[in-house]
């Protein structure tokens, strides 16, 4: 898929186990590492009640990306030039 961009957060310097996804300049999510449940949990600032989870990273970022592109589809009629 990787229509996403990410860019790992850091924190003065020091890399995190965070990573941020972009389209474009508009960042679409994160995903993060839960140490104490051991697991990669992704969420987005388009929809506050949503969130998810992988066994890693990758799991995790593929996950987000699948939801967005379904969520994005609710606009599709939007975009599309009027008959």
């Amino acid at each position: 898929m990787n229509r996403i961009r990410w860019e790992q957060d850091s924190v003065a310097g020091v890399p995190l186990s965070r990573h941020m996804g972009f389209v474009g300049a508009i960042e679409v999510g994160s995903v993060a590492y839960d140490g104490s449940n051991r697991l990669w949990v992704w969420s987005t600032p388009l929809q506050e009640d949503v969130w998810g989870y992988g066994p890693n990273e990758d799991a995790a970022k593929t996950a987000l990306e699948l939801w967005l592109v379904a969520w994005l589809r609710n606009f599709r009629a939007f975009f599309q030039p009027e008959a």
